[in-house]
């Protein structure tokens, strides 16, 4: 790597994808890397993920710590951090991580955090993180099985913190930032609006390494054309998406919302559930068999049951089962495209099917990133990564009504 690859640490998996894209759309080469190998070449952008967010702070800290070791090792100049926009899990031990690793190479560094995304409804305002214009501890999030959100107010998230005003051009916000920096670890900033994440951006951009920007995509949108030299995304050409398998895993009560309407709008679409009763070989054997000379449907749903209990424990088995079936329907019916809803289960979807990275070529909606999977059983096949918590009921209808419609048009391969 070089001073012209930007290194994206992230918390989960679609968030990585959500803020990668950023600098696709800005002519950045993207990748999500999902092993030890990292890509390389000049203007890189590469996003690794370190699954931190249901850690404890200690050990969110030492994964982010390594992640981020791991790209400078490699070269890398530049430094994203991306949290979760509603602040959910351990976003303290991941700046606290990130700053420690970082500081070897450049000490006295200092963490920037903006969660905000107004493209999606989050917002930062005295202080406060909104989500549709509500606090954020009175939202889905707070309800969230593993990691809820009961803190609204940024300092109180991140004790320690310090907030400074955005006021001024991008020079005295700078200055402000910095001289904060000198005696906090971690500044907050307000932006309500894209233009605020834009002047904060010419602000991060101007203290350079010094301060290591932490936050959603939103901040990456802004960063991203800033970091480099303006030069377009690649033109791409076409490809065919007809057959599109849907994986839920996300327990968020959107998500579930959107798989629900769904499934109300996809007419003749098949919906299958692990059982941990079944083998997910003889589950898609059978379905199969029960087709008979009919083809797999155009979109197939595959759903995390209901849980009967919550918890790190419970999620990470219900991946699992979720994995095994997915890799299972993937060797046989053979989709055009594969839809992942949920970071911990898009997460063990992508290691159970042995890719090695996702080449990131643009977005299908805001916020839902699609490339092509790079190494194991389903390589070239089209993946797009959303994560549950955000849209309406008809997000996921639109999502692949658009990616039909994208893949007609543009090819996702480099």
């Amino acid at each position: 790597m070089s001073e012209n690859t930007v290194a994206v640490v992230a918390d989960d998996l679609t968030g990585a994808g959500d803020c990668v894209v950023q600098f696709a759309r800005a002519g950045w080469r993207s990748h999500l890397a999902l092993g030890p190998a990292l890509p390389v070449g000049e203007r890189t952008a590469v996003a690794v993920v370190t699954d931190a967010r249901p850690l404890d702070t200690d050990a969110a800290a030492a994964a982010t710590a390594d992640a981020v070791s791991a790209l400078v090792s490699a070269g890398s100049q530049r430094l994203y951090v991306k949290i979760d926009s509603t602040m959910r899990g351990s976003v303290a031990g991941q700046v606290a991580g990130a700053l420690a690793a970082w500081r070897e190479q450049v000490p006295g560094a200092f963490a920037v955090v903006c969660p905000s995304y107004p493209a999606l409804g989050r917002t930062v305002s005295d202080g406060v993180l909104l989500v549709d214009g509500a606090p954020v501890a009175t939202t889905a999030a707070a309800h969230d099985p593993v990691t809820p959100v009961h803190e609204s107010d940024l300092t109180a998230l991140l004790p320690g913190a310090v907030r400074v005003s955005a006021d001024g051009d991008a020079r005295a916000l700078a200055v402000r930032l910095a001289q904060a920096g000198e005696t906090a670890d971690t500044v907050v900033v307000d932006a309500v609006a894209d233009a605020d994440l834009d002047h904060l951006a010419g602000a991060v951009a101007l203290l350079g390494a010094h301060a290591v920007p932490v936050g959603s995509a939103g901040l990456a949108a802004a960063l991203a054309p800033r970091w480099g030299d303006g030069a377009d995304s690649p033109e791409l050409p076409r490809i065919a998406v007809e057959r599109v398998l849907v994986v839920l895993s996300s327990l968020n009560e959107v998500s579930l919302a959107q798989a629900d309407e769904l499934v109300r709008a996809e007419a003749g679409i098949h919906v299958l559930v692990p059982d941990s009763a079944v083998g997910a070989d003889d589950a898609v054997a059978s379905w199969l068999t029960g087709l008979g000379p009919r083809t797999p449907p155009a979109t197939v749903l595959v759903r995390t049951p209901e849980p009967t209990d919550t918890g790190r424990e419970r999620a990470a088995q219900a991946a699992s089962s979720l994995a095994e079936l997915v890799a299972a329907v993937t060797a046989r019916a053979r989709p055009d495209a594969i839809v992942l809803i949920g970071g911990d289960g898009s997460r063990a979807v992508l290691a159970r099917l042995g890719a090695r990275s996702v080449r990131i070529a643009g977005s299908v909606a805001e916020g839902v990133p699609l490339g092509r999977l790079e190494g194991g059983s389903a390589d070239g096949t089209v993946v797009v990564t959303k994560a549950g918590g955000f849209g309406t009921a008809r997000t996921v209808v639109d999502v692949l009504a658009n990616l039909r419609s994208y893949c007609s048009h543009q090819e996702v391969n480099p």
